[in-house]
């Protein structure tokens, strides 16, 4: 048959079912096509409002994911030691008795011994209740480990972040930087954002040191050193001051650029806002000549100068300390140049570039408004430059600074939420304070009682901390303690390696969703295996005496549960892409998304949040069960359509009320879920034309957000050039204010807490030899991967079936190596094998790989000679939880010392060429993990993908 006689008419299908995607955290509309129940074809949705109808190669290979091997299908029950995968398979009554059995006296004797932590879900609004409601503060996601700096610095400056809680106006935008952006995160956003910036000549700038994918098709691309982002940023802001190219109208209106500061050394308050009798900062009024709060319309405040107080003492605005701070020749682009690997007059070209567009491009939306200090504005004025930034600023120990340096930039340019720059997607832009703060302290913990509120939240100072007196952490990964004191994600990577070093105590059970914590989503993977492997020489019981563990997927950490709860894929469960968690929303629309079951599930599984609302109610906890002890919820479905978190506020916002016709808040709507699934599995409801832009400080938005329940009354937002909560940490560090750091700590937070933002050599890159360890070593993300869930796909691997070791052309020179040569990675902590390839494209100082592509052989139910396993690799292995350094009774955490954040892109390392009758296999090479029971035999395979295709 020839392509004239197809017929393309004919149906795909015998129905086709609308649901979310799930094969990254894209949340893109699909349209599953369906034929005798089972999946034939997966397309995008053209009328969904995330991807319109885009869709990526993992979406579409979502059929091979409900399809793999290496699905689980029934529970099971450990049998022989941890990490050998051997298991016997049991029903689902007898895992609930032994969960309950395990879980109960815990709840009833100590919560805290509960470590319930998830990976990648989205379904955060839901554990995190449970495990509030358990009472044990030992909860998080997989943030701390992932970009919780970015996350972090954006909602503490400017309440907001980057990715899913705002995006570029790709429609105005005219000059668009990429800092430290892979492939993986939002791609089909961004795919067709670049697309329209390509059709419309608007310039694309990436600040990464790697060039693939986003970086290959940019109109510039700085190949910056790994760890330098803040030094390039704070020049671009020093060019900014230094030329006058800055927006002083948006800085007088809408951040604390004028409020007065005290600088009077030495005594308690110094470096904090001066304040009037109702709490609000002032400022210095010129007209008046006197002291205004900054809550009111002040035409011309003083934004130089000292300011003499009543009653004594000196004040500065924030504006005069920011400009002394950063038109310091430390931060000239050329004093910072040679540091970052970026010519000086290329560094002074970009500020130039950035202010020439920002300034001379000036764009207006011609819409009345009004903003929340009652001024009226015929329009609406954009700086048409916008930024994106991830992990590649964030996963360093310095990383939250140099996220609050980029936002700084974007402010002084007035780039934020006008049109043509950054703009907030609903539920925010809200402020830090309206977040609430962490509950869980130590003092609060009692037996067979929930938390007194959520786990994560944002301090505003060490009052908020959860620690006891002495400073002790309340929490097992130390998050908001003294050893990371803002940390809203928490510290998932450092779970296993407290436990096991009971600091600051030891646990019972490690509760795991979705998280692969013995492979890839730890730093140090070997000795974390080692560290789940070991038992307690006087007892021999573990050292973290039992794991529970829920995934899909026969992964590596699967092997290391006592007790494994096999979960549903995607196409086969209700999910809630929530309000209260990762919403949908774009800058112009406010809304959330579901997923239901497509198709039936397969074997004897269930789908996680099911298993979790049942465990609550079986284990009596509040909220799970009603007043007669019954259980309140029969499945996640009817829990996304009846809970309401507080009042008229649900999971769900689209068609409340009991008839259906509300949004954002009403009554529970019985039909709600069916009303989803007609309208193709999501709600979207657009913003109003007045509250497009400005949404910080426009009324007619702040109104709205009320409207939809988003908060409770209007709380406009004050970007935070000088963040005071910092400043109170630097205070008790220096013993002036109550309570106090640990003594081997205050150094440190008095040095990286500074309230205006600053760089730092990250400290493995200060601790580690620079002659002995020349070279950093990062990983990103390919596109057609996310995490471990793509390299089990049939489809996908054939993309990616093995990693390699990226190393410049002039390394690889200099070494005498050639493509395919196998060279030793050493770091100061491990070794490890790998295969080379040269390679152009990347900062000359800067080795790179793929993530997540080595796999332990035997897990995923790989054939034994996948590539996966014999020629790809991690470099985890090389990256120590801890800081290089001699040992010392204070373990110090190789994270960002604000947010705890996992500092995985600091590592250094060496080269050393492999002898040429070594083994050309990758090494370390731990034992193989037999198949768990209830997977088919692993498929046929030939380690060369491409003879595979020849014999086919």
């Amino acid at each position: 048959m020839t392509r004239a006689d197809a017929d393309l008419g004919a149906p795909t299908a015998d129905e086709v079912k609308k649901t979310t995607c799930y094969m990254c955290a894209c949340r893109c509309g699909i349209n599953v096509h369906l034929t005798d129940g089972k999946v034939r074809y997966i397309e995008g949705n053209r009328d969904h409002p995330v991807n319109r109808g885009v869709l990526c190669a993992k979406g579409a290979a979502g059929i091979m994911h409900q399809n793999s091997p290496a699905r689980l299908t029934t529970p099971l029950l450990r049998t022989g030691p941890r990490g050998r995968g051997e298991f016997k398979a049991i029903g689902w009554d007898e895992a609930m008795q032994i969960a309950v059995g395990w879980l109960k006296p815990i709840r009833e004797t100590d919560p805290k011994k509960l470590a319930f932590f998830t990976g990648r879900d989205q379904s955060q609004a839901l554990t995190s209740w449970w495990a509030q409601q358990y009472g044990t503060p030992n909860y998080a996601a997989h943030g701390g480990f992932c970009s919780v700096n970015m996350a972090a610095a954006g909602i503490y400056t400017i309440g907001g972040a980057f990715w899913e809680f705002g995006e570029p106006d790709w429609d105005h935008t005219r000059m668009f930087v990429l800092f430290g952006v892979a492939e993986d995160h939002d791609s089909n956003p961004i795919k067709a954002g670049l697309g329209k910036l390509k059709e419309r000549g608007a310039r694309v700038v990436s600040v990464n040191p790697v060039r693939t994918g986003y970086s290959a098709i940019a109109d510039d691309w700085l190949a910056i050193r790994p760890g330098t982002d803040g030094l390039l940023i704070l020049a671009l802001v020093h060019e900014l001051l230094r030329t006058r190219k800055i927006d002083i109208d948006y800085l007088v209106r809408y951040t604390n650029a004028p409020w007065l500061v005290r600088v009077a050394p030495g005594t308690g308050d110094d470096g904090l806002f001066v304040r009037g009798d109702d709490g609000e900062a002032l400022v210095f009024d010129e007209e008046s000549g006197g002291l205004k709060s900054s809550q009111k319309r002040v035409l011309r405040p003083r934004l130089s100068g000292e300011v003499a107080l009543p009653g004594g003492g000196t004040a500065m605005p924030v504006f005069d300390l920011m400009a002394r701070a950063y038109l310091d020749p430390a931060h000239a682009p050329g004093a910072v140049a040679e540091r970052t690997g970026l010519a000086a007059d290329r560094i002074r070209a970009l500020a130039a570039e950035l202010a020439r567009v920002a300034f001379e491009e000036e764009i207006t939306v011609e819409q009345p408004w009004t903003d929340c200090k009652g001024e009226t504005h015929d329009r609406f004025i954009g700086r048409p430059v916008s930024m994106h930034a991830m992990r590649g600023i964030s996963a360093h120990s310095n990383g939250f600074q140099t996220c609050r340096a980029l936002h700084i930039l974007q402010i002084l340019l007035g780039s934020i939420d006008c049109p043509g720059g950054y703009r907030y997607k609903p539920p925010y832009p809200k402020p830090s304070y309206a977040h609430p703060t962490p509950a869980g302290s130590l003092d609060a913990l009692l037996p067979n009682a929930p938390l007194a509120g959520p786990h994560l939240g944002y301090p505003h100072g060490p009052e908020d901390l959860l620690v006891d007196e002495a400073g002790n952490p309340s929490r097992i990964d130390k998050a908001f303690s003294w050893d990371a004191p803002f940390s809203p994600h928490g510290l998932m990577h450092m779970v296993i390696a407290n436990a096991h070093a009971g600091d600051p105590y030891t646990i019972d059970t490690l509760f795991l969703y979705m998280a692969n914590m013995a492979w890839n989503s730890s730093q140090n993977t070997m000795s974390v295996i080692e560290m789940l492997e070991e038992t307690d020489p006087q007892t021999g019981n573990y050292k973290i005496p039992r794991i529970i563990c829920s995934d899909a997927f026969a992964s590596e950490t699967v092997a290391y549960a006592d007790l494994v709860l096999p979960d549903t894929t995607y196409l086969e469960r209700h999910d809630c892409i929530s309000l209260l968690d990762r919403p949908i929303s774009s800058a112009e629309a406010v809304g959330d998304a579901i997923r239901h079951p497509v198709v039936p599930p397969t074997g004897d599984v269930r789908p996680f949040q099911d298993v979790l609302i049942d465990l609550g109610a079986r284990l009596g906890l509040p909220g799970f069960i009603t007043e007669t002890g019954a259980p309140r919820y029969s499945s996640y479905a009817d829990y996304i359509v009846t809970h309401e978190r507080r009042p008229g506020i649900g999971p769900l916002a689209g068609w409340r009320g009991k008839s259906g016709e509300e949004q954002g808040r009403g009554d529970a709507n019985p039909e709600q879920m069916a009303r989803y699934i007609e309208n193709g599995g999501f709600w979207s409801l657009p913003i109003p034309a007045e509250a497009q832009y400005f949404k910080h400080a426009n009324q007619a938005y702040q109104d709205f957000a009320v409207d939809m329940g988003f908060m409770a009354a209007p709380q406009p937002v004050t970007f935070q050039l000088y963040l005071e909560p910092l400043q109170k940490l630097r205070l008790a560090a220096r013993g002036l204010a109550q309570p106090r750091p640990p003594a081997h700590l205050a150094d440190e937070i008095a040095r990286s807490c500074t309230p205006l933002p600053i760089w730092y050599q990250p400290f493995e890159d200060a601790c580690a030899d620079a002659d002995e360890f020349p070279f950093h070593a990062i990983t990103q993300r390919p596109m057609p991967m996310y995490h471990s869930w793509g390299s089990h796909n049939a489809w996908l691997r054939q993309i990616i079936g093995t990693n390699v070791l990226f190393v410049p052309e002039t390394i690889c020179e200099g070494m005498g190596l050639s493509d395919g040569d196998w060279v030793w990675v050493v770091s100061h902590h491990a070794r490890i094998k790998v295969r080379i390839r040269p390679m152009a494209g990347v900062n000359d100082h800067t080795l790179w790989t793929w993530n997540a592509i080595g796999k332990r052989a035997g897990a995923w139910n790989l054939a034994p000679d996948a590539p996966e396993a014999t020629t790809g690799f991690l470099l985890n292995p090389l990256i120590h939880e801890l800081r290089p350094g001699p040992n010392t009774p204070h373990r110090r955490f190789n994270s960002d010392p604000i947010t705890g954040q996992a500092a995985w892109f600091d590592l250094r390392v060496r080269l050393e060429k492999v002898a040429g009758d070594e083994v050309a296999e990758t090494w370390p090479k731990p034992p193989a993990i037999k198949t768990p029971p209830g997977l088919p035999e692993p498929p046929d395979h030939v380690g060369d993908l491409g003879q595979k295709r020849k014999r086919r």
